[in-house]
Formats: structure tokens, sequence, C-alpha cells
């Protein structure tokens, strides 16, 4: 077991990145590189001490492994998710099977990224998540679609008299389509403008999170209203 707190006396302005990954080599070189970069870094080989780190320390974003020695990272990521729904997850995993991605995102992973990865690219990631929660905080104090009242400075919704956390990508996809409201906004562009990847390899991300949304915002998922499909192009959003 190994926990990286050399940053324990940097200044409180930095951001705390908590890597909870079991290959040494993966997990100093990604420490390395996060440090490099000013983030205070916390590391940690197991499932149940990261859960215990993330609630006695807190952390700005999680970069979380699969495959554990003690416990695996699907429930890790749902437990987070039960105590802490906003902060970002990045799941790390050497499986390439797209079952495992989206069982990854329905337990509350916001982003995967499969092994063997680039470091920098992971690192790219990382800082354009922060740029664009910086970015958030300039949202409107409440957004209306159809019934539903959402708050994107507090990451929930109101809907029916119920208040209902909403995901760091969940509020970013919500913002996406406001801006664009009643246009298609395509895969593509979503992967590009939240995820900050490009191509089709990651679509099945974006059709997942548009499920889950729709789910929170939709009084019937199965067919919804609000967030409406534009067959072989994206999503729009009509209020």
């Amino acid at each position: 077991m190994s926990t990286n707190l050399s940053a324990n006396h940097a200044p409180a302005t930095r951001r705390r990145i908590l890597i909870i990954e079991d290959e040494p080599d993966i997990a100093r070189g990604l420490s390395d590189a996060l440090e490099f970069e000013q983030f205070e870094v916390l590391t940690t080989g197991y499932g149940r001490e990261g859960i215990k780190m993330l609630q006695e320390r807190g952390a700005d974003l999680v970069i979380l492994d699969l495959m554990l020695p003690d416990i695996n990272g699907f429930s890790v990521c749902e437990e987070m998710r039960s105590s802490h729904p906003v902060v970002p997850i990045i799941m790390l995993t050497a499986r390439s099977q797209e079952t495992d991605k989206i069982r990854g995102l329905k337990a509350g992973a916001d982003d995967y990224v499969t092994k063997p990865f680039s470091v920098g690219e992971l690192v790219a990631r990382i800082n354009a998540i922060f740029r664009r929660l910086h970015r958030s905080v300039h949202l409107d104090e409440s957004v209306s679609i159809g019934s539903v009242v959402v708050y994107p400075r507090r990451h929930e919704l109101v809907r029916k008299g119920k208040t209902i956390p909403l995901s760091f990508y969940e509020v970013e996809l919500v913002r996406l389509l406001v801006e664009r409201i009643g246009e298609p906004v395509s895969r593509e562009e979503i992967l590009d403008k939240i995820w900050g990847v490009s191509g089709h390899s990651q679509s099945r991300a974006v059709d997942n999170f548009v499920v889950k949304l729709r789910k929170k915002i939709e009084d019937d998922a199965s067919s919804p209203r609000h967030i409406v499909t534009i067959y072989g192009i994206g999503y729009k959003l009509v209020a």
C-alpha cells in the first residue's frame, strides 16, 4: 500500500487529485506528471483506502482503476458517488469491451480511459475538466426545462418537489444543450466540447449520459419530449 502525501504543504489553491491504482509504475508516472502540473496528488493501490481518503481528505478529481486487489472499481465508484455526487471520476481500465465501459458510466464514472494510454493526453483531459469547472460557475442561477428546474451551480435539479443531484458532466451537457436550445448538437461536438476528445470511439459515452439525464428530467424517459434524438446527428433540447 502506498500513499503519496508529498504535497501536504501545498498552497490551498492547488487542486487535489486522488489516484487509486495498484500498478506502481502507472501510479508513479501519473503522480509525477500531475505534480509537475502543480496538482496536489494522493495515491493508493486499494479501493477501500481510496474511499476513506476521499471522505477524510477530499479531492477535486478521482482517477480510479477498474481492477484493484481488494474491491473492484465499479463498487468503489458507486460508493464514492453516493457521498460525492459532483466530484469528477475518470475510470482506468485494461478492458476494451464496450460493456465494461457502459457499466462504468452507469456506476457513476464521468469518463474512462483504456490502458495503455498517453499520460500527456490524460493530463490534458484533466486540465480541460478544471477549465470547464471554472467556467461553469458563471452559469445562470437556474434553468427551466419543462417542469424541471436545473441549478447548475448547485449541481442539482428539482423535479416534482424532489431534489436530484447532477454530476459534473451532466451539468456540462445541460449547459451545452441550453446554449444551443432548439438546434441539433452532434455527438462529435458534444465529445469535443465536454470530454475534450474527438472522433467516434467514445460516442456511446454521450448516449449513456443522455440516457441518465433523461431519467432525471423527462416524465417518460422512453418517450422524451425535451432531450430529443436527431437520428444520424445527435441531440436537441426542447424546453
